[in-house]
């Protein structure tokens, strides 16, 4: 590991705004904030550009910006208590154990933005809206909690698609291009490190905006999503 990153860890541990597989926290981010404000989480959120950015427009809000990568939440932390923003705090975990560190209906909203697509059909369960995910995100979200994904990949905007049909979720919004809008809302206005970068080199940003049903399916729906991939995959 490099200087660099050895000093940001041991940075990291000084902030008070990030807490590092924290004990006990389900339940009690309400004492954190010192407020009852709704929460809103960034999973992934690599340098945290959007939990910073939407805590700067959304004072009424918390936000907890989530990812296992301390290097990179350094930055996002360091920014946020140059910014004074005491409605934003990061967490670092594994994104599949989040439900270990907030409690039912304790989230009211999720951001996912520019996750790792994970291109290949074999990783298809490690994307961040596969209903493995889907089934430990409302287990933390609110009835009716939104999830947003913003993304530069058309596969992983198209895979989502997909799963918000066979789960049965309520779509809200679908911009195939954010940047093509008459207006672009303030919200999705904010870019992070890795827009910048146009990995999928689509020179396209996608949204979507979506609920849950009641119950997401169980693995049963798991099979039926890999076999329409595959369906897909053979017939390209």
């Amino acid at each position: 590991m490099g200087q660099k990153k050895l000093i940001r860890f041991e940075e990291l541990k000084t902030f008070p705004n990030v807490l590092q597989f924290p004990p006990d926290m389900a339940g009690n981010w309400k004492n954190y904030f010192h407020n009852h404000h709704p929460i809103v989480l960034e999973l992934a959120c690599g340098k945290g550009e959007y939990a910073v950015g939407l805590a700067a427009q959304h004072q009424d809000q918390n936000f907890v910006g989530v990812d296992l990568k301390g290097n990179r939440l350094w930055v996002g932390a360091r920014r946020a208590l140059q910014s004074e923003l005491s409605n934003v705090a990061f967490l670092r975990v594994q994104i599949d154990q989040i439900d270990e560190y907030f409690s039912q209906n304790e989230v009211s909203e999720l951001w996912i933005t520019f996750p790792d697509p994970q291109l290949r059909l074999s990783k298809a369960k490690k994307r961040l809206t596969h209903p493995k995910f889907l089934r430990v995100y409302q287990s933390i979200l609110v009835p009716g909690g939104r999830i947003h994904l913003k993304t530069d990949s058309p596969e992983l905007y198209e895979f989502t698609k997909i799963v918000i049909e066979l789960c049965d979720c309520q779509l809200h919004t679908d911009h195939d291009d954010v940047y093509a809008l008459a207006e672009v809302p303030s919200e999705l206005s904010i870019k992070t490190h890795y827009e910048s970068l146009d990995i999928a080199g689509s020179n396209r940003i996608h949204y979507l905006s979506f609920s849950l049903p009641d119950r997401i399916p169980g693995k049963e729906i798991d099979e039926v999503l890999k076999k329409r991939l595959e369906s897909n995959e053979g017939s390209d």
